[in-house]
């Protein structure tokens, strides 16, 4: 009898060629299957995740599951894959899940953060984990255009060309960004989010906080549909999937919670 086990895993994005297996490249999907293959002795146990990251994205709240015939608590699995994975991936939660749970297709809502240095001197500390942005910034002008994105939209002119989605629709729940000294987090909410699409969004806000482009701007690039309007995509190791949701109510309480 096998059941579905539900893990919530964080890891550094640094050292990896993105989440999805790849031939011949260290992913986090690689490591992880190869944990699990050791502990079902041989067998080869596929995990199914909410969605890929690219090369040096991070996860804090990535949520996977697999199926497996092993009798193990959650504390007990909890244990073991930690003993065994490397020391840039973790896993934080785990649990038995109903049957018909899928990571993907389970989910309500994602999170994604976007963190931008600002001060004029490089941090080498923080450099693999936030993009190093050294200008004067309006926070108030780039709130005003990420309010623009709430509800529903085609995010077109947001996701990359290379994006082989047809249905380029979806719904933003919150886009904000805070200013912590001279970091800014940048916080997406919604109900999908395409190939790039945080990473292009926080790219032309930026230009928007510098007045290269207006708050405006950002209804005239939804209307055009065409990534060429919009600005650079941001560095990848700016960007975090922080949480998925998988309750409507969690995911109301979390909105009104502001």
């Amino acid at each position: 009898m096998t059941q579905r086990i539900k893990c919530i895993i964080a890891y550094d994005g640094t050292h990896f060629s993105g989440y999805q297996i790849q031939p011949g490249k260290r992913t986090v999907q690689g490591e992880f299957e190869e944990v699990l293959r050791r502990m079902h002795k041989g067998t080869e146990v596929r995990v199914a995740a909410s969605g890929r990251t690219d090369a040096g994205v991070h996860a804090y709240g990535q949520v996977i599951h697999f199926d497996t015939p092993l009798s193990l608590s959650s504390e007990q699995w909890k244990k073991a894959l930690n003993a065994q994975l490397p020391d840039d991936i973790v896993v934080r939660f785990v649990q038995e899940a109903d049957a018909d749970f899928h990571a993907r297709f389970s989910a309500k809502a994602k999170e994604y953060r976007y963190k931008v240095w600002t001060a004029a001197e490089r941090d080498v500390f923080r450099r693999h984990y936030c993009a190093w942005h050294p200008y004067s910034l309006h926070i108030s002008a780039m709130n005003e255009a990420l309010r623009l994105l709430h509800g529903t939209h085609d995010f077109t002119s947001f996701c990359s060309a290379k994006t082989s989605i047809e249905d380029r629709v979806r719904t933003m729940y919150r886009a904000e960004v805070k200013a912590d000294g001279p970091m800014l987090e940048f916080r997406f909410i919604g109900s999908g989010f395409l190939y790039n699409m945080v990473r292009i969004v926080v790219g032309t806000v930026l230009e928007i906080g510098r007045g290269k482009r207006s708050p405006a701007d950002i209804s005239t690039l939804l209307a055009a549909k065409d990534r060429r309007l919009a600005g650079p995509t941001a560095p990848a190791e700016g960007l975090y999937l922080w949480r998925v949701y998988y309750a409507d109510e969690w995911l109301e309480r979390q909105l009104a919670d502001g």
